[in-house]
């Protein structure tokens, strides 16, 4: 996690006229793990007991599954039986070798990245370190500990309720947490995730399993040097326009004794071009912040995507003394400037995000983590969760509180991707501990977290937490607990969150990375007034969904920016069968309930509440998947075009969520597998650079033109009337000028002027915005719910399968009016350009496909499926 491509090990021999070499040993080979001597669960898992190769980086959980001493964490109802692993302790243990080269030199430290999470930590017998914080580095001075020849390294981690709960037990009250435990290892309200620095989500969500993991979750290793250590190397960038970038090249070095040093940077801009600065200093003993003015002509800038290229500048740094080099770092960074811009206006006090002066609509969703474990999360994985979202017109990913920080390689991908990333601090929604220690234990896990990642322009906003302040004020439970706790605890709490979100979190941010804006917590108004309100800051909007409203109230609320609100659905069938059987092929299933995760496996009835209020009754269980999907893909399109349509009242829609941890239902639009649910294509058309966006309410539609492009552009509103069984009533066409960076109202209608008598359960309106008589975005407007249209019985859906120049290409043309369809490909690993659309009658749709398979193989797959398919009864 904190292996950057700085050289930390560069050394600096007394006195010699050339530098040494840099000496750095891995120690991950060779690591044995085994259950904690003592352990009540050694008598129902005796195999446990024996030592056991393990994998570092790695997780207890993990490495039993690749011995094959569990089963699949994710198959069927696993979850309940695996417990007792994250209730255990366990011993690590390792045998390595250092030679005499190595503890020849000034210093030998030994780096631990990252321990999951309470670890005792013994070198050769001796205790060295007691690790509480899964996000921190631990770096300790190894050198007298250590031995020419064999040595020994041995962590006990505890698991932390365990550790924690009888402790608990004996407080006069617990903080007020997240989700109770199912499995009855903590009681009811007696949640000890609040006092720990672990990732929340391991303790289970309402979209995920509860596996407490524990292991050494990031690389360790030894680390020799001399006299001098480069710990960062950072371009703070200063000031950057289109005419200069005016940046200082940031050295922390650590340094034994005082000295000259000389200090050079070279940099290489996205186009090729070169430059360098260099400077003489003098290093005192100890800490040493040191810098190089840079002054960049006519930068080439960092830009969101569809705003410009994401370009990225390659920096190099030397440290040199007595003319030797002793030290060397690169770091890739972008070029470009970012404002959290909140004006006061007729709606209240705006929420937008300004990068390189351009006012910059957030389109996109939050991410979670990538896997209940996180360990077994490839680079390619990330790679493919952000290219989809790309794919899908996205510019912004929140990355949510109550994960883990992403390694480099995530941020880098962002990077060159283009994608805004809002990094939430690691703070879930549970109350904190107001002491000193845990205030102290959080300064520096921030101050390292961010001094990792600063460099990285994707990054466009650190926030303090997720739900912290807003649930303290509003959620029932936290009500409840301040009538039982007396005022002045209650004060204590509550100041030592604004201590934590409003001040320490906040300079961290202030002096490591101030050309970044802070926000305390999200929602909030940056503790400027109440949380989540509708007319500042930004917005949690989940009336819909947790409180059973209907789904056209996303339109009763506009906010300044909607940072969360969703629907659940299941994944595709090919998906299901990764975690079921066919005997769980119902929704109230012992095994869908336990990949159902909201309301303790009630969510279920909640996906039936809205689909039979949207589209009517499911005749088989695929129908229940494919119209879950439905559902929620045109539930969160009507949300997510509302706001964009408000712009610039409302500035972002950043729907929950993007991706998966396991497979099941959920909000997510991306399943586990990285498979396409309905919504992830929607996404792709309502998040699209320029949409043509049709609300209709109480019998009245308006309809906005929606523009992210910097220009202006003329175009043409076409607007067709067409009979559902294929008979075209009524076109017409109306010059339109769609505004750049904003959303123009270019029509306002009620149903009699749209219908001209026409029966609204038998119509539907086509609009499309042309330009130079090219469609460059279309929408279909419908005069009801689907349970209440006369959706044509028979579609008469057909497909062709051909191979073109750029692959094989799916038609689908049908006959009359065709809702939601939806192209299936079976168990077959392909990627479709485009689905889940409606056709209208006589319309086809070419969609092109990429994976390995030929066009039998994929005849033989393809399925296609249209509301009326799904529904026991069609509707009238």
């Amino acid at each position: 996690m904190r292996r950057a491509s700085l050289a930390l090990a560069l050394l600096l021999a007394a006195g010699a006229a050339s530098a040494a070499t840099p000496a750095e040993k891995d120690l991950f080979a060779g690591w044995r793990f085994r259950l904690a001597p003592g352990a009540a669960a050694g008598d129902a898992h005796p195999d446990a007991k024996d030592w056991q190769p393990a994998t570092v980086p790695g997780a207890v959980q993990t490495d039993l599954l690749a011995l094959k001493r569990i089963e699949d964490p994710f198959w069927r109802d696993n979850e309940g039986s695996l417990q007792w692993i994250g209730l255990a302790d366990w011993d690590y243990h390792l045998d390595f070798d250092v030679d005499a080269a190595m503890l020849s030199r000034g210093h030998v430290d030994l780096v631990f990245d990252g321990l999951d999470t309470f670890a005792d930590v013994s070198l050769n017998g001796k205790k060295v370190l007691s690790a509480d914080n899964m996000f921190r580095q631990w770096r300790l001075p190894a050198k007298g500990a250590l031995k020419q020849g064999r040595n020994t390294l041995d962590i006990r981690f505890a698991s932390p309720v365990a550790k924690l709960l009888p402790w608990l037990m004996k407080q006069p009250y617990s903080l007020p947490g997240e989700f109770d435990t199912v499995f009855g290892d903590e009681p009811k309200g007696k949640q000890t995730s609040n006092y720990v620095r672990k990732s929340n989500y391991q303790y289970g969500w309402d979209w995920g399993p509860r596996y407490l993991t524990a292991g050494i979750w990031q690389p360790v290793r030894l680390q020799a040097w001399d006299d001098l250590r480069l710990a960062d190397f950072h371009i703070a960038q200063d000031h950057v326009d289109a005419d200069t970038a005016s940046l200082h090249a940031q050295f922390d070095v650590r340094a034994d004794k005082a000295g000259a040093a000389q200090l050079k940077v070279e940099w290489t801009a996205p186009d090729g071009t070169k430059g360098h600065e260099e400077r003489s200093v003098s290093l005192a003993k100890g800490e040493n912040h040191v810098a190089v003015p840079v002054s960049i002509a006519h930068p080439q800038r960092w830009w969101p995507v569809g705003y410009g290229d994401a370009n990225l500048y390659r920096f190099h740094a030397d440290v040199s003394a007595n003319g030797a080099p002793v030290a060397s770092a690169d770091k890739d960074t972008g070029l470009r400037s970012v404002e959290l811009r909140r004006e006061k206006d007729q709606w209240g006090r705006g929420f937008a995000f300004v990068v390189n002066g351009v006012p910059i609509f957030a389109k996109g969703a939050n991410l979670i983590p990538f896997d209940s474990f996180p360990t077994r999360v490839t680079t390619a994985k990330m790679e493919a969760i952000l290219q989809s979202a790309r794919d899908a017109n996205m510019n912004m990913l929140r990355m949510w509180g109550g994960g883990t920080y992403q390694p480099d390689a995530f941020y880098a991908a962002a990077d060159r991707m283009g994608i805004m990333v809002w990094q939430d601090f690691m703070y879930g929604g549970a109350i904190t501990p107001y002491d000193k220690a845990f205030n102290e234990n959080a300064r520096i896990e921030a101050i390292e977290q961010v001094t990792r990642l600063r460099d990285h322009p994707s990054i466009v906003l650190w926030a303090g937490n997720n739900e912290v302040q807003t649930g303290w004020d509003d959620w029932p439970d936290r009500q409840d607990f301040r009538k039982f706790v007396n005022a002045d605890e209650v004060k204590r709490i509550d100041d030592g969150m604004r201590e934590l979100f409003g001040k320490t979190l906040r300079k961290v941010v202030a002096d490591l990375s101030p050309q970044v804006p802070y926000w305390a917590s999200s929602p909030s108004t940056d503790y400027e007034g109440p949380a989540n309100v509708e007319g500042d800051g930004d917005f949690h909007y989940w009336k819909v969904w947790s409180g059973s409203e209907p789904i056209d109230h996303y339109l009763d609320m506009t906010p300044r920016f909607q940072s969360e609100y969703g629907l659940q659905s299941f994944p595709v069938m090919a998906t299901i069968k990764a975690f079921a059987e066919p005997g769980d092929m119902q929704p109230e299933s012992k095994v869908m309930r336990a990949h159902q995760k909201f309301a303790n496996g009630d969510g279920n009835q909640r996906l039936l509440l809205y689909i039979r209020a949207g589209y009517g009754e499911p005749k088989d269980f695929p129908s229940f998947v494919y119209l879950s999907q439905v559902m929620q893909a045109e539930g969160i399109e009507l949300a997510a075009e509302h706001l964009r349509s408000a712009r610039p009242r409302s500035m972002g829609s950043l729907y929950w969520q993007l991706n998966d941890v396991w497979p099941g239902a959920s909000w997510a639009s991306v399943d586990y597998f990285n498979r396409w649910k309905a919504l992830q294509f929607h996404a792709k058309r309502f998040y699209a650079p320029v949409a043509i966006v049709p609300i209709r309410r109480d019998g009245h539609s308006e309809v906005f033109a929606v523009s992210d492009r910097t220009t202006d552009f003329d175009a043409t509103l076409r607007t067709r009337v067409y009979a559902m069984d294929g008979k075209l009533l009524r076109e017409n066409s109306q010059p339109v000028k769609a505004a750049k960076l904003a959303s123009t109202s270019v029509l306002k209608a009620d149903d009699a002027t749209l219908l001209k008598g026409a029966d609204p359960k038998r119509t539907v309106v086509a609009f499309d915005l042309l330009e130079q008589g090219k469609p460059v975005a279309s929408h279909l407007l419908y005069f009801g719910a689907a349970k209440d249209l006369a959706l044509p019985k028979k579609p008469e859906l057909t497909t062709t399968v051909r191979q073109a120049a750029n692959g094989l290409v799916v038609t689908v043309t049908a006959k009359r009016l065709a809702r939601a369809v939806w192209v299936g490909t079976g168990d077959l690993d392909v990627r479709l350009a485009d689905n889940a659309f409606d056709l209208l009658p006589g319309e086809s749709r070419d969609i092109v496909v990429a994976g390995n398979t030929d066009a039998a193989t994929l005849r033989h797959a393809l399925t296609v499926t249209s509301l009326v398919d799904a529904l026991k009864e069609t509707p009238p």
